[in-house]
């Protein structure tokens, strides 16, 4: 009776180390799947900001040529007026 008590205990024992490793094993694949995807969703939110940033450069050095574009032509017309068109 002593030795099939102690082989269930044993059993038990296996079993339960069994159990928890696969446990572990899928609560780590489920932290590296969630890891992957926050790990994207960043990556696209920083692709998005720069993107972003692109664009908003484009327009500024757009308006930084008109003004220089305006600056010239005011330029001009003061430079004719000053010289009485000569």
């Amino acid at each position: 009776m002593k030795k099939v008590f102690l082989s269930l205990a044993a059993l038990a024992l296996v079993a339960s180390v069994y159990s928890c490793r696969d446990t572990k094993e899928g609560t780590i694949e489920d932290s590296a799947e969630t890891m992957q995807t926050e790990a994207e969703n960043v990556i696209d939110e920083a692709g998005d900001a720069i993107d972003n940033a692109a664009d908003a450069t484009e327009d500024a050095l757009e308006d930084a040529g008109d003004a220089v574009e305006n600056a010239a032509e005011d330029t001009k017309e003061a430079v004719k007026d000053a010289t009485d068109g000569q």
